[in-house]
């Protein structure tokens, strides 16, 4: 698929306070997001986003790490679907000015 498709694939839910928030089900994850791990061996792990690989639509979490053969620590990645976002990283303006209109459309709406 093309980047700019890739790109939306990418996309986690968020934890039901930040749902309530900004009335909005699922967010592109991004470096620097806390997120907890809801499916798979994981489950239930929380940490920071460390990267996100556009290509293969996966992301590594701080503090997941698998051995490998040699015995050397991994990071293991896993499908942005795979987690649900616990607290965003709004260092960039053009990130929270987006979440902020959607907050404006939601009261508008209620």
């Amino acid at each position: 698929a093309p980047w700019h498709i890739k790109n939306k694939m990418l996309n986690a839910r968020l934890s039901d306070e930040l749902r309530s928030k900004y009335g909005i089900k699922t967010i592109r994850v991004r470096k620097g997001d806390s997120v907890k791990i809801v499916r798979g061996e994981y489950a239930g792990v929380e940490g920071k986003v460390t990267s996100v690989d556009i290509k293969t639509g996966r992301i590594t979490v701080e503090g997941v790490f698998r051995e490998n053969v040699k015995g050397e620590q991994v990071p293991v990645k896993i499908h942005a679907s795979k987690v649900v976002v616990i607290s965003l990283n709004l260092d960039d303006k053009m990130r929270k000015e987006m979440l902020e209109s959607k907050i404006k459309r939601v009261e508008v709406v209620k």
